[in-house]
């Protein structure tokens, strides 16, 4: 391929380079200097890819650099930090060490090791090690060990003498014209076998020592209970993360943890020497984190000194693969919110246990939300917000998050602040000869005095969990320490102390709970669990001024059935919102707009189905009456978070009613992407896969959302509206669910269990489940469910008759008694310890029903006239005696593209483009009534009745065909027959040409 003039230019430079470094080696390499390498070599070679290596040409502010240098600060024998970031507008890239050219790069293991731990630590996918005459490209999303060889990672190696041989490898990769494009987002795939990123390998390391000191303490300090055993872990964890943090940036000296492990007398004297080095760090610091006022139990605490030995051994190289001086406090912030999912428990023996928290096990896991999103919420409130400001008016300016968990959220808002301030400073600001008084530092960096005031004047938060919130202090101050160093902190210490205590801007409370929860309180034990809250007493200053101007975050997801009734009790007289079957998330919504002021916005991360479900329609309608949305993004079926199928979309909703339209962004479903995974991996996927447009802000009241465009919602009003046509629920005597166990690994069987068991077939009855039902078709899979009740009064069966009657079926229910016992809720009600947990009428499936799946990609309704049962995922539908006899032409109009398509515009999306098939989207549904005097409105009826009796026919037929021509035919006869169903509808709905393409294209 031929190369631009940009290209050429890069590659007669870089020969120029080669020819001199071959005349010069044997001289370099007997200087020993790795300076001049950089200099005379490394620098001009990325200069040549368009990289601005000295800041000299684009002259940005220091936070978006194309490239940071580091300088040489030796710690131990090693280097600080890479020699070079290269940076896309700020974020980071990749990682290049440079060495002399002495050093053995392809068999030394020390520069790889080092590179490797450099660019695991900082979650980048690759990086690079070379002296100019050696150039190696190792992977780095794989953890690094200690006696791993060169070659391990190592995913290409030349010499200076094929670097124009391997100029288009070099420039394709390597050149900043095709970094910013994505060239190294190839080697982000999360499924590469035998990788871990730092944040769970960190997570690992968390788990491992609270299991150590838990173990520990709680045999060694018989006095402690669990929640001081729970405060102490915590704590110290916290305290020997930050200074070790410290250390490799440069804030601390190196190797003060470690030398805590001398003078062992007796056991507890390296804990000992620790807590005098945190009394150290506290009149130092200041930052609450050390605060022995508070925290009066480490000091008496016996820790053996293996246990701590162990700790810090694995915080140092070369045991240690942590860098901490490029991790994040966003990645440790990951590694945190997970670790906080687990609490200590104590046995009757003293014994410490770590075990999930109740709520975590609820919901699966806790789930970090991806950077990507944080940033995409700070920068469209907070960013917008600030933007034009003076310092001295961002002042002014409150964020919070009310359940901040770890702190992602206020620690985005804060870089972002940060990232303003230092932009606003280099722009703006005279350079004062008095280093003591400028906001900058002299490399270009925010001063100490100035991070300090932005963290206690901007950002607030608040979360239940106490450990959550001695995370989120200890996320912003290692956030605050980042770019620090013994001689800017010195200069600090000559007026105050380094950081400051964030005790007045994170505090734990119950969000959602005011004070007024004691009202006729006797037994306050259910104030421990609750933690009632008062946010006007809380922050005083902020509600002095009306309120927070941005809230941000993303609420708990704890569905109403998981909710303790206490919470359910003080919350629903509060909120307008938890009406129905509310998700604890929704409240959060209102809480977080009544925290506003007047002008203030507001934007969550939440679950997307309250916009059309029917619970969520007291939400839909606060939020029209008291907000305006600036905008709304959907993922639809996009996965945001890992390993947990959640359907969420971003909202910000202003308080302040002046907004006419609002922006709507759609993702595509995951069948329209192509190469998903390398989009998931995307700094930003929201700018790179998704379309925008705008509607009117009067879109948008308590009736479920629709978040299409113009078109699409006009069709779908259309269809909505079609003259002489009647919704489903109207016409149905009930559509319903089927059958709900509780338990279907005893109910469910198959014909082997029941022939082995010689179970009594009498109350033994074939059921559905949602996989069996296609579209004119069923396939059943050979399931029978156990029916312990009167087939005519639908009563449940006494246990005496059960056991006479059907002793079979009684001996197996009675051997898994335990089991059946067992079900949630179950010994709550009256029911019988061998019921179906909702059994439905067997009359009601009893009789000609359109049964459908409740999970489908598209529209598979089915008439059934056996007497089948269904299980959870198949809905049933009966029609009213006015129209039993057009069960065929409704089946051929539920399975019409027309109502396809309309369904799929007021459901709710589930993974791999499938949406939900439940009563609350098919009572909507509108059934175009026929004029039967109306001669061309009869033949079509009659047209649609044929084609249905033939597809219902031919279908079945074709079951039991083993002929694959014939098979194949049948298939084009079903098309044809789907497709003449489909015209004749478009005509009764009265579509055009227009409209039908806009169908057929979805």
């Amino acid at each position: 391929m031929a190369k631009s003039k940009i290209q050429e230019a890069a590659y007669d430079k870089i020969g120029d380079l080669v020819e001199h470094f071959a005349s010069q080696i044997e001289a370099l390499k007997k200087k020993q200097k790795e300076a001049e390498t950089r200099i005379m070599y490394i620098n001009p070679l990325f200069d040549a890819l368009g990289w601005d290596i000295d800041n000299t040409k684009l002259r940005l502010p220091v936070s978006y650099k194309d490239v940071i240098h580091e300088d040489e600060l030796k710690i131990g024998g090693k280097t600080k930090a890479p020699d070079y970031c290269f940076t896309n507008y700020g974020k980071r890239t990749f990682f290049l060490e440079a060495k002399k050219p002495s050093v053995l790069i392809k068999t030394d293991t020390d520069p790889s090791y080092q590179l490797r731990r450099y660019g695991w630590s900082a979650k980048l996918p690759i990086s690079i090690l070379t002296d100019f005459e050696e150039f190696a490209m190792y992977d780095c999303t794989k953890q690094p060990k200690e006696n791993d060889a060169t070659t391990v990672g190592r995913l290409k190696y030349i010499t200076y003498d094929q670097y124009l041989k391997e100029f288009d490898w070099i420039w394709d990769l390597f050149s900043k014209e095709q970094v910013v494009k994505g060239s190294l987002e190839q080697f982000a795939k999360a499924d590469k076998k035998g990788t871990q990123s730092v944040d769970y390998a960190f997570l690992q390391s968390l788990d491992e020592w609270r299991n150590l000191l838990a173990t520990n303490i709680a045999i060694r300090n018989k006095q402690l209970d669990e929640d001081e055993i729970n405060y102490i872990v915590q704590m110290n964890i916290n305290r020997i993360v930050f200074l070790r943090n410290c250390e490799d940036r440069g804030a601390e000296a190196y190797g003060k943890l470690k030398d805590c492990l001398v003078n062992a007398k007796d056991e507890g004297a390296y804990f000992s020497n620790m807590y005098r080095l945190f009394g150290e760090a506290d009149r130092k610091y200041n930052s609450g984190l050390f605060d022995f006022s508070k925290d009066t139990l480490s000091k008496s605490v016996v820790i053996d000194n293996k246990v701590i030995s162990t700790i810090v051994s694995e915080l140092y190289y070369p045991k240690s693969p942590y860098e901490f001086s490029v991790i994040g406090a966003e990645i440790l912030g990951t590694a945190y919110e997970r670790f906080l999912g687990k609490v200590i428990r104590l046995t009757a023996g003293h014994q410490a246990k770590v075990e999930e928290k109740p709520e975590v096990r609820k919901a699966g896991g806790v789930f970090y939300t991806p950077q990507y999103i944080v940033e995409y919420i700070v920068k469209n409130t907070v960013g917008k917000l600030v933007e034009g400001k003076t310092p001295e008016e961002i002042e002014k300016i409150k964020i919070c998050d009310p359940a901040c968990g770890s702190g992602s959220f206020l620690l985005g808002a804060y870089q972002f602040l940060l990232n303003y301030h230092t932009d606003w400073y280099t722009k703006n600001y005279k350079k004062s000869r008095n280093v003591k008084d400028s906001p900058l530092t002299p490399e270009g960096n925010l001063s100490t005095q100035i991070k300090k005031e932005i963290l206690l004047n901007n950002i607030f938060g608040v979360d239940i969990d106490t450990q959550a919130v001695e995370v989120t202090k200890l996320s912003l101050l290692m956030k605050c320490m980042e770019g620090e160093t013994a001689a800017s902190m010195q200069t600090t210490l000559t007026f105050e102390r380094v950081l400051p205590t964030l005790d007045t801007n994170i505090k734990s409370g119950n969000s959602l709970i005011d004070f007024d929860f004691y009202e006729g309180q006797l037994d306050f034990g259910e104030d421990k669990k609750i933690k009632p809250f008062n946010w006007k007493q809380a922050f005083p200053q902020v509600f002095k001024q009306g309120g927070f101007d941005v809230v941000i975050g993303n609420p708990p997801y704890v569905e109403f059935k998981q909710l303790d009734i206490q919470i359910k009790k003080a919350l629903e007289p509060k909120y307008k919102t938890a009406k129905g079957k509310y998700d604890l998330f929704i409240p959060f919504i209102e809480k977080g707009l009544q925290l506003l002021n007047q002008n203030g916005v507001i934007s969550y991360i939440v679950p997307s189905m309250f916009i059309k479900r029917d619970y969520g329609k007291e939400i839909r309608k606060y939020i029209a009456e008291n907000a305006q949305i600036q905008k709304l993004i959907y993922f639809g079926d996009f996965q945001v978070f890992d390993q947990v199928t959640v359907f969420p979309f971003i909202f910000i909703l202003s308080k302040n009613k002046t907004y006419q339209t609002s922006e709507i962004v759609l993702f595509p479903t995951q069948k329209g992407l192509n190469h998903f995974a390398v989009n998931k991996s995307l700094n930003n996927p929201l700018n790179d896969i998704s379309l925008k447009y705008t509607i009117s802000t009067n879109h948008f009241d308590s009736n479920p959302w629709s978040l299409q465009d113009d078109a699409i919602k006009s069709l779908k009003d259309k269809i909505e509206g079609t003259p002489n046509s009647v919704r489903l629920q109207d016409i149905s005597k009930y559509i319903f669910v089927g059958i709900q166990s509780g338990k279907d690994e005893v109910f469910f069987l198959n014909e082997e269990t029941i022939n082995n068991q010689q179970l009594e077939r009498e109350i033994v009855i074939p059921i559905f489940k949602g996989r069996d039902i296609m579209k004119y078709k069923s396939s059943w899979g050979g399931t029978y469910i156990i029916f312990p009740y009167d087939k005519e009064s639908n009563k449940v069966i006494d246990e005496n008759r059960l056991k006479n009657t059907y002793p079979n079926v009684y001996r197996y229910l009675k051997e898994r008694r335990d089991l059946l016992k067992g079900r949630d809720y179950f010994e709550k009600s009256n029911k019988l310890w061998y019921e179906l947990w909702c059994e439905r009428n067997f009359q009601k499936f009893n009789q000609l029903k359109i049964v459908n799946a409740e999970i489908s990609d598209n529209n598979r309704f089915y008439l059934d006239s056996s007497s089948f049962l269904g299980n959870t995922k198949t809905f049933n539908t009966v029609l009213i005696d006015d129209w039993k006899n057009q069960y065929l032409y409704v089946l051929g109009i539920l399975n019409s593209s027309v109502l396809e398509f309309f369904h799929k515009q007021i459901s709710v999306p589930k993974a791999g483009g499938f949406f939900e098939y439940k009563t609350q989207f098919l009572n909507h549904y509108p059934i175009r009534k026929i004029n039967f005097n109306d001669k061309v409105e009869k033949i079509a009826h009659d047209e649609i009745v044929k084609n249905v009796e033939l597809l219902l026919k031919i279908n079945a037929d074709l079951q039991d065909e083993s002929d694959a021509k014939k098979k194949e035919q049948t298939q084009g006869r079903i098309a044809y027959a789907e497709q003449r169903i489909n015209e004749i509808v478009y005509e009764l709905y009265g579509l055009t040409k227009e409209e039908i393409q806009i169908i057929e294209s979805q």
